[in-house]
């Protein structure tokens, strides 16, 4: 349920980052300003005994989000691929969240796939080995087919995480409502929605059966990709808790010098995993929504293995077309065209001035050129473009917050492969190529094809469809009632000390609106 007893979440979360010292660690990452941290500080200090004490041999942040549950580390994964938004050091501790979470025993992992499967472990596998990776939603083991001899890993959801992951999530929804009631100049960010997305992604992930199917078309769509592989779901020992794919080989992509020791080529890598994220995402509409280093290997031959398809991202062709465009218009430096499409596809409000927009979005994109990749604060940039995307009304879009963040997370794994890649310059032969094949008469003649055919399809309708169109233009439906006012106002009463409390996972809950 999401109702006012989520306020005691609340309250351990600050409480827990307070007792473990992850609120001064989590304020300095993020730059806040002096007035925040007092209030953030004044305000978790008395309810410090109420937090989680966590694991005292982790680091602050580690500690806190580990002790907090699930969703928590998701957050904390995310942030671990952005040295440049939260320093190299905390985002080298928050690494640790990716697959080195404590496991839990193998006994009870056998039992849940004997549950699953309907099996004995023994007759499925001749061997099912200690877990070898552990994450915030499951952990994995390396076994051996009993038919084939093959080697496979076969991942298994924690006991109990569906409950635990809805606890959080609930805890989430009163976070963002208060933040939406309390701070209209929030709501352009639009945090509930964000929170349902960020729900929705989870309970796919909370069905490995989804997954399984994720794999299979993320691999059928991939299949010619070179530099690229993806081990392959075995249908028969998988299941709803349960998900059996063959065993990738390969050296950690988090691990430099484990791939400098192999004879890797890490500007090569770095590059390679950019075109390929902009590839899929672009080409098929279709992409790996959770490529950190802890879900990516590279192989013997130099390959990029990805694995755990939980979160997949889809974007139909119209928004692949107009994020096309807005990459497109950045890498030319045409900062009217990128304006011009921001309007177009409605994310600017129409009575904003373009030429104005237009010269915003300058301020943004000029640093990036000319400079040392290096040197280029991503969290100065979005600091600035929030600011920008603020003064012009322009809404967050629920459909791209998956691929924006994934955006950022792979120019993170990008950038810890090669800290002096240019971005800009890597992605622009993907994009380019794709916007030569989708802009222009080519494409204009495929579209009006694709038009023609729906017409045809549905023409005996369209005369219907008018006809109750002017109906409803003509009627309109009367207006929703407005929430109750008394209801609201004493929630606001009582969780704006909440919030005050939990003022780090608010941080969060805003940074991952921006991604």
């Amino acid at each position: 349920m999401r109702g006012p007893h989520n306020i005691w979440r609340l309250i351990r979360t600050g409480a827990t980052f307070q007792r473990t010292g992850a609120m001064n660690a989590v304020l300095d990452a993020f730059d806040t300003p002096a007035s925040v941290r007092l209030v953030a500080r004044t305000l978790a200090m008395p309810f410090t005994f109420l937090g989680y004490a966590g694991d005292t041999t982790m680091p602050p942040v580690t500690r806190a989000l580990t002790a907090l549950g699930p969703a928590y580390i998701k957050f904390g994964q995310i942030l671990s691929t952005r040295p440049d938004v939260v320093g190299d050091e905390m985002a080298l501790q928050l690494r640790v969240l990716q697959d080195k979470l404590p496991p839990f025993p193998v006994s009870t992992a056998k039992a849940e796939v004997e549950r699953e499967l309907g099996m004995p472990v023994d007759r499925m596998f001749s061997e099912f080995s200690e877990p070898v990776a552990a994450a915030s939603i499951a952990q994995v083991h390396r076994a051996r087919l009993s038919a084939s001899g093959e080697e496979v890993a076969v991942k298994v959801l924690r006991p109990g995480i569906e409950k635990a992951f809805r606890k959080d999530i609930d805890a989430f929804y009163l976070a963002a409502s208060v933040i939406d009631f309390c701070s209209p100049g929030s709501r352009r960010l639009r945090p509930i929605d964000v929170i349902e997305h960020f729900d929705g992604v989870v309970q796919g992930e909370l069905d490995l059966r989804l997954e399984s199917s994720s794999a299979a078309e993320f691999a059928a769509n991939t299949e010619k990709d070179n530099g690229f592989q993806l081990p392959r779901v075995k249908w028969e020992y998988s299941a709803r808790r349960v998900m059996t794919l063959g065993w990738a080989d390969g050296v950690p992509m988090g691990d430099n010098a484990a791939i400098d020791a192999a004879g890797h080529d890490r500007i090569l890598l770095g590059d390679r995993v950019l075109q390929l994220f902009l590839n899929h995402a672009l080409r098929d509409g279709y992409f790996h929504a959770d490529m950190h280093q802890g879900n990516l290997k590279v192989a013997p031959n130099g390959n990029i293995v990805a694995y755990d398809f939980g979160i997949m991202g889809h974007i139909d062709e119209y928004t692949r077309r107009v994020y096309a465009e807005i990459l497109y218009g950045f890498i030319r430096r045409d900062y009217k065209r990128v304006a011009e499409v921001h309007f177009e596809a409605g994310y600017v409000p129409a009575d904003k001035d373009v030429d104005e927009f237009a010269r915003a979005l300058r301020a943004v994109g000029e640093p990036i050129f000319g400079m040392d990749a290096s040197k280029i604060s991503m969290g100065r940039l979005l600091s600035y473009l929030f600011e920008v995307t603020e003064r012009f009304g322009m809404e967050t879009r629920t459909e791209l917050i998956l691929l924006q963040r994934t955006m950022v997370v792979v120019e993170g794994v990008a950038r810890s492969l090669n800290p002096q890649i240019n971005i800009w310059q890597v992605a622009s032969p993907i994009v380019s190529d794709y916007i030569a094949q989708t802009i222009g008469p080519r494409a204009a003649l495929g579209d009006f094809a694709k038009t023609a055919r729906v017409m045809a399809r549905f023409g005996p309708r369209l005369p219907v469809l008018v006809e109750n169109a002017l109906i409803r233009q003509g009627n309109p439906e009367p207006p929703q009632k407005e929430r109750g006012l008394f209801r609201w106002v004493l929630g606001a009463v009582i969780l704006g000390v909440t919030i005050g409390i939990s003022g780090s996972l608010t941080l969060i809950l805003v940074d991952l609106a921006l991604f």
